[in-house]
């Protein structure tokens, strides 16, 4: 198998004393409108350039969970006065992967996408030629739990019925949620893989209907075309407290924060725990400043009260890396998922 690896760049990291100093003049140059930097002494390294706009791509319809966080850090950063323009566009479409070959020609350098554990999936089950490693990672930012969930007026109230009777009726049975091959089928895998169907038998037991937005996914449920429904707590929160949706577990190790009252999968005796993780990616061709400013423009979104609120309002968890600690994660991450979509039978 061919092994993919990011491209090696310095990485700049925030310093102590006067190195902060410099940092935060640019930033607040770039708050300001100006974005200039009107020291001519030329020493020591320069800092960054400021960032004052950014566009950012959703790689998926409206309504879904890529969509949400695309607005809500575009949002957040207009909000910290950070950017003078944040414009959110939606490239929707196989997992993800339509939009990250968009990302791929991108000729503005201060561009961002998101991405998660939704996109490293399905760059492996479509076999998509741009990857993931193509890119340059910037920053991870949330964590989020999945929430299996069922129409208000199914015959299943916990999880564990769910599964049995899912088992037996195998593809019989209809489940949504998000691109082929993401988070979502991941977890539809491991939980009949964990109530002993074979993993070369999922395939064949797992009518998994894939969408490219949280909406879609709402409209099956509701209109009762599917048994049940997996994705991101803040996707079918608002359906699950008015009483359209019924919710049978969620995929953390805790309760979720948005649905404290809905148990884990470990509390219902499935021993699974699995979270979706979101990110930022820019265009691969950047040159190490362009990089490094968006890097720094992010940072600085982070320890703002605008994010802060962002994450309690919206129920995420803060799981900010950016750098070479970012890099890693997203190395691991991606061998960690082709393993387990092999385990499950959904790739060779």
């Amino acid at each position: 198998m061919t092994q993919h690896i990011f491209r090696a760049r310095p990485r700049l990291r925030l310093a102590t004393g006067a190195a902060v100093g410099i940092v935060a003049l640019g930033l607040t140059a770039c708050a300001g409108g100006t974005g200039q930097d009107s020291s001519g002494d030329g020493g020591g390294d320069a800092a960054p350039a400021a960032v004052d706009a950014v566009e950012v791509i959703a790689p998926a319809d409206p309504g879904g969970g890529w969509d949400q966080t695309a607005r809500a850090f575009a949002q957040a950063l207009t909000d910290a006065k950070l950017v003078k323009s944040a414009p959110v566009s939606n490239i929707g479409g196989a997992g993800g992967t339509v939009g990250l070959a968009s990302l791929k020609t991108e000729t503005d350098p201060n561009t961002l996408m998101i991405t998660g554990s939704v996109m490293v999936g399905a760059v492996e089950t479509n076999a998509s030629e741009v990857r993931i490693e193509d890119m340059t990672p910037i920053a991870k930012l949330t964590e989020e739990p999945l929430i299996v969930v069922v129409p208000p007026d199914s015959e299943y109230d916990t999880i564990g019925d769910f599964v049995e009777a899912w088992t037996e009726a195998g593809a019989d049975m209809a489940v949504t949620g998000g691109s082929a091959g993401g988070i979502d089928h991941i977890l539809a895998g491991m939980l009949l893989t964990d109530a002993g169907i074979e993993s070369a038998d999922v395939p064949d037991s797992l009518n998994y209907i894939a969408n490219s937005g949280g909406g879609e996914a709402l409209t099956m449920l509701l209109g009762g075309q599917v048994d049940a429904g997996i994705s991101g707590v803040g996707e079918f929160a608002e359906q699950i407290k008015a009483g359209k949706l019924k919710a049978l577990a969620v995929s953390s190790d805790v309760p979720a924060e948005l649905l404290p009252d809905v148990p884990t999968l470990s509390d219902e005796g499935i021993d699974i725990t699995l979270t979706n993780w979101r990110g930022l990616l820019a265009p691969g061709d950047l040159e190490d400043a362009e990089a490094a400013a968006l890097e720094d423009l992010v940072t600085q979104l982070h320890e703002s009260e605008a994010w802060t609120t962002t994450l309690e309002t919206k129920g995420w968890t803060d799981a900010f890396l950016t750098g070479d600690e970012f890099t890693s994660f997203l190395e691991s991450d991606i061998s960690t998922t082709q393993d387990t979509l092999r385990t499950i039978g959904l790739i060779e």
